[in-house]
């Protein structure tokens, strides 16, 4: 059974391989005419020079972080119970490596396939389609290729060749030491998330406001300057930022149900150990995602004039039912007999391997509902939309009322879908069937990043289509494919939230083992406080968020302004905007903005984890609901307010230059860092607070023990256990006792003429003490 290991990277490798080959075919494509050559140039120059400018300031935050992992690893002593190592800093920093490739390759990719798929939709629509989702799948490949690389190879190194220990104390070892890859891939996502949209909406809002308001040209105007800006920032905020964020709910969903494997035992006798099997369950659910993603993107085509929308979804749905299969088997295979688990607070649970599949299969559907119902609400085929259209006719104000109100109601229903897997898996297989439903959503990952990261390159694709002025028949089938777009990425920010809050859960209940917490008393007033003080750091992050945006957006749009009013004949088309200047400003923005916010997500469990573990508990909880209900009410927001600008478009309620989409483009605006900046972030900062907690556990209960237990705030803040009463003696046979107190009845007294004298009764047993815990 532990050959297995070796099969994890095998898997990877075979996602790297399917990425390449898709990366050979796609440079094979025809890339069109000179001008659209020269425009892509742009955007692929614009795009890798700010991933090159980000990547350079995250190395010294990797380094930085490394280093203090190993001081604090290498402090105190490392014990069987409390095991720590400084080997931590290493995985660290591959998984931040491996996070910053995927990202990379993806871009890259994507940047290569955008001029393909508008030169394809010269020809047909199936072909512009396979160019789009071709690139797409690149990204898709080598998010889940290097994330099984990395932690197979790690798990190699530590487990296989014995570097942290042999047997199950080296398993369990080796599992500790690799939660620092999980705690890289986190922390490169977030700043990869922040830095990616407060890129594209700073760019994007200028682009807007500047050109379609007050200038009335199209979108993707080549007289628009910031238009480039905007062409990059899907690329680095949709591709890149997409990718490291399904990068780290992939690897956090495997690390989190295998750090949860730990205190299984057969139900009767069985050869092996049930928590080697358990550990390698989600490594090899994973591993035959990939396959199932694989073969799923061979079922993607269309025919001139039908829908892209259907054709993804066969491939999609198509992987998933292969997976459906894939997984029972595999399940039996891991788990041929009952096995008991302890639950932290709950005692035993005890599961079979057909409860485990369905607790797969539980979060597999909840991942569909939470996307479907997403969809319902962002469509701009679907009621909720078209409301906010109709209210775009009487202004803007109505219009955000609209936006904001259908953003709320938009977070019932996925709640409730995410409420009911939490409690079906729970209840099939503890906690850690739990880690499988959130595994369960994410083990197609690599076709479903493949069908979101299909969404900008389509995008870019009709922006090239109408700078180069091609067509209209071209651009028909670009819009086509990019309307699609906006539903895909719809859908599958629905299943990042999902996953998400699942996720987020396994990886609090794998940090309650680590710090030995086994309970969050809501009536204690430190972890209420921890709980008020979580809930509120999702509100502060957004607010930082979006006024980063706001501060860059403000920026260029007065940039667009002066080169409007300063560049002779740019209106009239008979010179060309200084595209350079608007890239520039949106990547200064981008990374000094994006610092402090990433900052706040690292640092904040830091201090409160080592002033009381308890407080964290409650701030982690906190931070999980809160920020699970905003992530959903933003992206839901902005992404049906961009959809009612686009129906309008389509010649609804006046149609393009009409009052309503004026009110509508407003709209869009305000929901532009909702449903791109500060939305999807969040997903990541509930995931890597929960990361943090679980790295620094270890080192907060060595600080534990090593405290005064007077002045140490981690002992005196926590829940006082009840006293445990001494057994009482056993039961004198006499008079019935009386009163709550049940104190033997005492005689009453007797004078000289009422006889010798009282009958002796034994005396009372004294009330025993407490005994101190």
């Amino acid at each position: 059974m532990n050959n297995l290991f070796y099969v994890v990277p095998a898997f990877g490798l075979a996602a790297l391989l399917f990425a390449f080959w898709k990366t050979q075919w796609i440079k094979k494509q025809d890339t069109g005419t000179d001008r659209m050559r020269e425009i892509s140039g742009y955007v692929r120059e614009g795009a890798m020079a700010f991933l090159n400018a980000e990547y350079r300031v995250l190395i010294w935050f990797v380094l930085g972080v490394a280093a203090l992992l190993i001081i604090s690893n290498m402090l105190g002593k490392s014990t069987p119970e409390n095991f720590k190592h400084p080997l931590m800093a290493f995985s660290f920093i591959i998984g931040a490596l491996c996070s910053v490739l995927s990202g990379y390759f993806g871009m890259k990719v994507a940047t290569l396939a955008n001029v393909r798929t508008t030169a394809a939709a010269r020809t047909s629509l199936n072909k512009a389609l396979r160019v789009a989702f071709s690139g797409g799948t690149v990204m898709g490949m080598s998010v889940v290729g290097l994330a099984l690389l990395g932690l197979g190879t790690l798990l190699i190194i530590y487990y296989m060749l014995g570097i942290v220990g042999t047997g199950e104390v080296g398993l369990r070892n080796s599992i500790t030491v690799v939660s620092g890859y999980s705690l890289g891939a986190s922390s490169i996502a977030l700043f990869a998330r922040v830095g990616g949209g407060i890129y594209t909406k700073a760019a994007d809002v200028g682009a807007d406001l500047v050109g379609k308001i007050e200038a009335g040209i199209p979108e993707d105007d080549p007289r628009n300057p910031a238009t480039i800006a905007d062409n990059v920032g899907d690329n680095v905020g949709d591709v890149a930022g997409m990718g490291a964020d399904l990068f780290e709910s992939y690897v956090g969903a495997i690390v989190g149900t295998m750090v949860l494997s730990f205190g299984a035992g057969w139900v009767g006798n069985y050869e092996g150990s049930p928590e080697l099997r358990l550990v390698l369950l989600p490594l090899m659910l994973a591993g035959v995602g990939v396959i199932a993603s694989i073969l799923g993107t061979f079922m993607v085509s269309t025919k001139e004039g039908g829908s892209p929308q259907t054709a993804l979804n066969i491939g999609t749905f198509g992987a998933a039912i292969l997976m459906l299969f894939a997984t029972a088997g595999i399940c039996y295979w891991m788990v041929p007999v009952e096995v008991k688990m302890h639950v932290l607070g709950y005692g035993i649970v005890k599961a079979t391997w057909l409860k485990l599949f369905g607790a797969t299969v539980i979060g597999l559907l909840a991942g569909i509902a939470v996307g479907v119902t997403t969809e319902y609400y962002c469509s701009k085929d679907r009621a909720p939309v078209h409301k906010i259209a109709m209210a775009s006719q009487t202004g803007a104000a109505t219009n955000i009322i609209a936006g904001l109100a259908n953003g709320m109601v938009s977070t019932a229903l996925p709640i409730i879908w995410i409420c009911i897997a939490i409690m079906v898996s729970f209840k099939l297989a503890g906690l850690y069937g739990i880690a499988v439903a959130a595994l369960g959503m994410l083990s197609t990952t690599g076709i479903q990043l493949a069908v979101d990261a299909y969404g900008p390159i389509a995008d870019n694709a009709g922006g090239l289509a109408e700078m180069a002025e091609l067509p209209p028949e071209v651009r028909e089938r670009t819009d086509k494919l990019d309307a699609v777009g906006n539903t895909t990425a719809a859908i599958g920010k629905g299943f990042a939230i999902g996953s998400a809050a699942l996720t987020a859960l396994a990886l609090f209940s794998a940090f309650q083992i680590q710090a030995k917490v086994p309970t969050i008393d809501v009536s204690n007033p430190v972890v209420m406080a921890g709980l008020f003080f979580g809930a509120m750091l999702p509100f502060l992050f957004s607010a930082m968020c979006m006024t980063a945006v706001g501060e860059a957006a403000n920026e260029m749009i007065i940039e667009v302004r002066r080169q409007f009013k300063e560049i002779p004949g740019l209106l009239e088309g008979t010179a060309k905007a200084d595209y350079a200047k608007c890239v520039e400003i949106s990547t200064k923005a981008a990374i000094r903005k994006m610092i402090v916010p990433g900052l706040l997500a690292v640092s904040v469990p830091v201090i409160v984890g080592f002033w009381n573990k308890f407080a964290l508990g409650g701030m982690l909880a906190g931070v999980t609901v809160s920020g699970v209900l905003l992530a959903i009410f933003q992206a839901n927001a902005g992404g049906s307010w961009d959809n009612a600008k686009k129906y309008i478009e389509d010649g609804n309620f006046g149609g393009k230059k009409s009052d309503a989409h004026k009110a509508a483009v407003t709209g869009d605006t305000v929901g532009d860092p909702f449903k791109d900046t500060s939305g999807p972030s969040l997903n990541i900062l509930i995931k890597l607070m929960s990361v943090v907690a679980l790295v620094i556990a270890p080192l907060i209960v060595g600080a534990e023990s090593k405290a005064d237990p007077k002045t140490n705030a981690l002992v005196v803040a926590a829940p006082a256990p009840a006293p445990q009463v001494a057994p009482a003696p056993a039961p004198v046979p006499g008079p019935r006792p009386m009163g709550p107190r049940m104190m033997p009845r005492q005689p009453r007294p007797m004078g000289p003429a009422s006889g010798p004298g009282p009958i002796p009764r034994p005396a009372p047993a004294p009330a025993p003490a407490p005994v101190t815990p």
